[in-house]
């Protein structure tokens, strides 16, 4: 039986915590509980998803910067723009940090964001909201694609697994795929408190790191070419 590290058992811990907690709940009837409780706009859980998915460009970069310093400067660079794209998705999460700071919404951004904030995911684009289609449920698809199919087909399908080699990709494993797939089917069917999809978030993020700390193909990640 394979032993996993200390730090993947305690995000694997924190996974299942809020997901049987934000079930809890949702069985329980404490929808205005959990509403104004753990789920809260700038609550424990939101927080928490920036942090994990900063966490998650941290560990990006440490792997980007050791790749460059063996001269795997194409590998580096690729895995600096997912490093980048976790900032950007840690940022946006908190509306960089508006309402930690105080500072003003711009004129662009009380034009067209839905929340009057400064970020992108809530902005409305013509009849259309970024957080329903590209940030919601075209993201949510490729996050599956992701985290389920990729590793099916990574062992299966030997063009795949040089494609996802060759851009860099770190490979989910089993564990990963289980915990999305019960997670999107426990959430979408079976939770109904509001902001439920707070706790899918915290739990993407919580995934994310665990897999860019120990990629199934994590051979690609070593000094090498």
């Amino acid at each position: 039986m394979r032993n996993f590290s200390i730090p993947d058992q305690f995000l694997f811990g924190l996974m299942n915590a809020t997901l049987l907690f934000t079930l809890a709940y949702s069985i329980l009837g404490l929808h205005d509980q959990f509403e104004t409780g753990l789920g809260v706009e700038d609550g424990p859980i939101e927080y928490g998803t920036a942090i994990g998915l900063l966490l998650s460009c941290f560990i990006l970069t440490w792997r980007a910067t050791t790749l460059a310093r063996f001269g795997r400067y194409a590998s580096a660079a690729l895995i600096g723009l997912y490093a980048l794209a976790f900032f950007f998705g840690a940022g946006e999460e908190v509306s960089w940090g508006q309402r930690i700071f105080g500072w003003q919404t711009g004129e662009f951004f009380m034009e067209h964001n839905r929340q009057l904030e400064t970020n992108f995911h809530n902005l409305v684009v013509g009849d259309q909201q970024l957080a329903k289609t590209l940030f919601g449920s075209i993201l949510t698809v490729v996050i599956l694609l992701y985290l389920v199919v990729l590793p099916l087909l990574y062992t299966r399908v030997t063009f795949i697994a040089r494609i996802a080699d060759a851009l860099m990709v770190p490979l989910p494993g089993t564990r990963h795929a289980v915990m999305a797939l019960v997670a999107s089917i426990l959430i979408a069917t079976l939770i109904t408190v509001p902001r439920k999809w707070e706790a899918y978030e915290f739990i993407f993020s919580m995934i994310t790191m665990s897999i860019f700390l120990a990629p199934g193909n994590l051979h690609r990640f070593g000094t090498s070419r």
